[in-house]
C-alpha cells in the first residue's frame, strides 16, 4: 500500500462515520471491533494502533440520551393518542428500550473512537505508515512460524 493512498489524518465527520459502521477511522477498511465492545489492538489493514483509546463512559451516556429521548417521545405520543392497557406498555417499552440500547452501543463507541482519532486524543497523535504487501520471504517466514513446512506451502 502506498503512503500516498492513505491521507495524513481523516477529517472529523468521515472518521466518526467510519467508526460508527465499525471500520478503522484511518483507512476505512479494517474492522475496529474484535468482539461486541472489545476494540482490536490495531487495524489489520493499515496498522493504526487502537489499543490506547479511552471511550469509557461517553458511549453509554450518549446511548442513554438518544434512546431516552426517542422512547420518551414514543411513550408520550402513544399515551396521548391511544388507549393502550398498562400491561401492554409494561411489556413493550422495556423491550424496545433494551433493543435500541444494544443496537446503538457498538456504533456509538466506534464513533467515539473515530472522534478521538480525528482529534489526535489518547495516543492517536502518531499515524501508521503504509504497510507494504508481503513478499515471498515474509510469506515463507509466516508459514514457518505457523508450523507449515516448505512442502505444505506453495
Amino acid at each position: 500500500m502506498a503512503d500516498a493512498a492513505i491521507p495524513l489524518r481523516t477529517r472529523l465527520v468521515p472518521a466518526m462515520a467510519r467508526g460508527f459502521i465499525g471500520r478503522c477511522p484511518h483507512c476505512g477498511r479494517g474492522r475496529i471491533f474484535g468482539r461486541f465492545l472489545k476494540v482490536r489492538s490495531e487495524c489489520d489493514a493499515c496498522g493504526l494502533e487502537l489499543h490506547h483509546h479511552r471511550a469509557d463512559d461517553l458511549p453509554p451516556y450518549a446511548v442513554i440520551f438518544i434512546v431516552g429521548h426517542i422512547v420518551g417521545y414514543l411513550i408520550l405520543e402513544t399515551e396521548s393518542a391511544y388507549e393502550v392497557p398498562l400491561w401492554v406498555e409494561m411489556g413493550v417499552w422495556p423491550v424496545v428500550t433494551l433493543a435500541m440500547a444494544l443496537a446503538l452501543l457498538q456504533p456509538v463507541k466506534g464513533a467515539v473512537v473515530g472522534l478521538q482519532y480525528a482529534l489526535g486524543m489518547q495516543g492517536f497523535a502518531t499515524l501508521p505508515r503504509g504497510r507494504p504487501a508481503p513478499g515471498p520471504e515474509e510469506t515463507r517466514l509466516a508459514a514457518a512460524a505457523a508450523g507449515l513446512g516448505d512442502r505444505d506451502h506453495p
